[in-house]
C-alpha cells in the first residue's frame, strides 16, 4: 500500500493536503497559477491517480484548481496550434499511454470524489466532469478549445464524456463548433451539479467530503465502485479509438527538424 509521504510532493503540477479525517485535496497548478497543460501535466497527473488510488488511507478526494482558471491554456484558432509538427514515436507513444492512463487510473480511485472547478476550464475539462460530485464557480466556462477547433480530433475522452453527460447531438455541436458553455449552461445540461460564488466552492465540497468521510469505509468505497462502473467500460471501449483517431491525423503533419 502506498502512503501519503510517498507521493505528496513528488509531482511539479500538482499540490495535496490531506486532513485528518481522510479528506485529499489536489490542487491542479503551474507555478503556484492555473494549471497550464503540457507534457509536464499530462505525464504527471496519471501517475499521481495511480498513487493516490494505492492509498487506503485516502477516503475522499477533492479536485480543484487554483487562479483565474481551472485549466488552461486556451487554445485560439490558428495561433500557437498544438502538433505543428509530427511528434517522434517515443513522443507519440508515450502521449497515447499517458492518456489511456490518466482515465483508468482516475476511475479507479476507489473513494468519491469531488470537482470544484474554480474558473474556466478550456482544457481537458472532461477530467474534473468525471467526478461524482461536479461543483462549479459562477465563473467558470467549459470549452474544448484544444481540440477541434485547435485543429486536433476530439478523440482525447472529450468524444466518450461529452455524449455521455449531454446527449449526442449537443455533444456533437458543441466539440465540432467550439460552443463556450457558461456555469448556468453546464448546470442546465447536466455538465454540473451545483454553481455558487467562488467564494463558497471550497466550504461547500469540504462540507460534502466529511459527511462521506463519516460514513463506513465498505459503504463509501463500494458506492464508488458501483457508481463509475459504467464510465469504466465506456472509456475501455472507446478510448483507443480515438487515441488513434487523432494521431493517425497528425501523421499527416510535417516530421519535427525536416
Amino acid at each position: 500500500m502506498t502512503k501519503f509521504d510517498d507521493y505528496r510532493e513528488s509531482y511539479e503540477t500538482l499540490k495535496m493536503e490531506r486532513d485528518g479525517a481522510g479528506v485529499l485535496t489536489v490542487t491542479l497548478h503551474t507555478g503556484g497559477d492555473s494549471l497550464q497543460w503540457g507534457l509536464t501535466a499530462h505525464r504527471e497527473i496519471p501517475h499521481a491517480f495511480q498513487q493516490i488510488g494505492d492509498d487506503d488511507d485516502n477516503r475522499v478526494m477533492i479536485l480543484t484548481g487554483t487562479g483565474e482558471e481551472f485549466s488552461g491554456p486556451r487554445v485560439i484558432p490558428g495561433k500557437h496550434p498544438l502538433f505543428p509538427e509530427r511528434p517522434p514515436f517515443e513522443v507519440a507513444q508515450r502521449i497515447l499511454r499517458e492518456g489511456r492512463l490518466g482515465f483508468s487510473a482516475f476511475l479507479d480511485i476507489d473513494v468519491p470524489v469531488i470537482s470544484c472547478i474554480n474558473g474556466p476550464a478550456w482544457r481537458h475539462s472532461e477530467l474534473p466532469l468525471l467526478a461524482d460530485i461536479v461543483l462549479c464557480s459562477d465563473t467558470a466556462q467549459f470549452q474544448d478549445s484544444a481540440h477541434f477547433p485547435g485543429g486536433l480530433v476530439p478523440g482525447d475522452g472529450m468524444h466518450i464524456v461529452y455524449p455521455l453527460l449531454m446527449g449526442i447531438n449537443r455533444a456533437r455541436h458543441f466539440l465540432l463548433t467550439g460552443r463556450v458553455l457558461d456555469a448556468q449552461e453546464a448546470l442546465d445540461l447536466g455538465l454540473v451539479a451545483e454553481v455558487m460564488p467562488p467564494d463558497d466552492l471550497m466550504p461547500r465540497a469540504r462540507r460534502l467530503a466529511e459527511d462521506i468521510a463519516e460514513r463506513p469505509a465498505s459503504l463509501v468505497r463500494l458506492s464508488r465502485a458501483v457508481l463509475v462502473e459504467k464510465l469504466k467500460r465506456e472509456i475501455n471501449d472507446y478510448i483507443g479509438f480515438g487515441l488513434y483517431a487523432e494521431f493517425v491525423d497528425i501523421m499527416n503533419r510535417p516530421v519535427a527538424g525536416e
